[in-house]
């Protein structure tokens, strides 16, 4: 699927009156791929899956509140998709930062099979309409908030954990949103992973402000 970069270097002596010259040039490429090598050494495996699962994962938000907004032009969705886009951004700059290769395919394509079938049922689902539609939005927001809890719970790069908890903050507010609306619509969700007890905390709670 994805594959982490590597570099390599080749030494080349031309002369003895140029290889002092070349010797400092291999220096410095030495180091940038010492640094690049260091950066992904300080990274864990689980680290490495987490950025590239959430990356498709926010990726699986966008497409769908895309293909949504497209077929019930609910505000809702217009707002959310680009503020899923900026999410899809901030892990993107860490996978660039930390050297992991990865690719972002096109609209409603996924590597992930299992985000591929929910993003395929979503479609399916939210062609019925307008509540079913909003219900989708707060199901991918639910989601979001468990699978970031969970990586924060088991990774160990504190960057990530930062920029994770700042998304899990964009996705409370995402689904208060959502939930809002249904209210608008006299329909209501209900949670399917988070707990009820969290799930009411949320929605009850003002709107934060996140970094």
């Amino acid at each position: 699927m994805k594959t982490l970069k590597t570099k390599k270097l080749s030494y080349i002596a031309i002369s003895v009156l140029s290889l002092g010259f070349l010797a400092s040039c291999d220096n410095n490429n030495s180091d940038d791929n010492l640094d690049a090598n260091l950066l992904e050494n300080n990274l864990i495996q689980t680290d490495k899956e987490s950025l590239l699962f959430m990356l498709e994962e926010e990726k699986l938000a966008r497409d769908t509140y895309n293909y949504l907004d497209n077929l019930w032009n609910i505000t809702a969705f217009s707002n959310i998709k680009n503020s899923e886009q900026s999410h899809m951004n901030a892990v993107s700059n860490l996978l660039t930062q930390y050297n992991i290769t990865y690719d972002i395919l096109p609209q409603g394509e996924f590597a992930n099979q299992e985000l591929q079938e929910l993003y395929n049922q979503f479609v399916i689902n939210g062609q019925i309409d307008a509540v079913n539609a909003l219900k989708i939005g707060a199901l991918i927001e639910d989601l979001d908030i468990v699978d970031f809890e969970n990586y924060m719970n088991s990774i160990t790069n504190n960057d990530i954990i930062l920029v994770y908890q700042s998304l899990q903050c964009g996705s409370r507010n995402h689904l208060r949103s959502f939930v809002s609306t249904l209210s608008t619509y006299n329909a209501t969700y209900a949670p399917q992973f988070l707990s009820q007890q969290e799930y009411d905390f949320i929605v009850s709670s003002d709107k934060e402000s996140c970094n």
